[in-house]
């Protein structure tokens, strides 16, 4: 769309419609957003009924992601959680190995273990990881921490897990992960702490997307929803052949 306000007017239209359609959206939803560049197609948002993320207060995040099973599967084998609390918060992405029920049974065993030990930093997290996945095909993991009192990050992650870190008008930073598999084998288990910038956007996600998409290129897109974020890159970027989740993470305005 050319331009989005007049798209969205009542009336309009290019194709001989009635043109109420994306007004009727936006007024049914308790959350909307969209976006739209030449050549980028047009990705939108509508949230329908209560939206607690949005009306959270103090220092933390606003986030949102997309978690979709490979085609022809049930469930996912990828999974993602986001506790926050006591001045932290704290992002866990998980890829159980393969596909199917079995790395379905592998990320949920890490959803439990991280709700039982989310807030002890992400080392202390993936060393808790290994021994719950124990006995299941094992997963890749990261988690993220962010320390609001120091705006620090910190990070850790085993197996191809991507974490990356944009801050406005700069490169983003890609976060490090060892080799290894929780449950299966651990070579290393590093924590890294970085300052967390002003605006910074936290992307995490499994190698389910490509690790090719930039920001940059959608101009504009920084700036909207999470979960718009995270919707637009899995429509360009996704890899057919797998499991995916992507999480995009902002800190929330005041």
């Amino acid at each position: 769309m050319a331009n989005v306000s007049t798209c969205m007017r009542d009336g309009f239209s290019t194709g001989g419609s009635r043109g109420v359609g994306l007004g009727a959206i936006a007024r049914l939803s308790t959350t909307f957003d969209v976006f739209s560049a030449p050549a980028k197609g047009t990705a939108i948002l509508a949230c329908i009924g209560d939206c607690p993320l949005q009306s959270a207060t103090g220092a933390g995040l606003e986030w949102g992601a997309v978690c979709v099973a490979k085609r022809g599967e049930e469930v996912s084998g990828d999974a993602w959680a986001v506790r926050e609390g006591g001045g932290l918060s704290t992002i866990l992405v998980v890829d159980g190995l393969g596909h199917g029920p079995h790395a379905f049974e592998a990320a949920g065993k890490a959803l439990v273990t991280f709700g039982q030990h989310a807030g002890g930093g992400p080392e202390s997290l993936l060393r808790a990881l290994d021994p719950a996945l124990q006995g299941t095909r094992g997963a890749a993991a990261a988690v993220a921490e962010i320390q609001w009192a120091k705006r620090e990050l910190h990070f850790a992650g085993v197996g191809n897990i991507a974490g990356i870190l944009l801050s406005p008008g700069a490169h983003g930073r890609g976060l490090v992960s060892h080799n290894g598999t929780a449950g299966q084998f651990i070579d290393r288990i590093q924590e890294f702490s970085h300052p967390w910038p002003a605006g910074g956007i936290l992307v995490m996600h499994s190698d389910g997307l490509s690790n090719s998409w930039e920001l940059e290129a959608y101009p504009g897109l920084s700036q909207k929803s999470p979960s718009l974020i995270a919707g637009v890159l899995y429509r360009d970027f996704v890899r057919r052949r797998d499991d995916v989740v992507v999480v995009v993470a902002r800190e929330r305005a005041p």
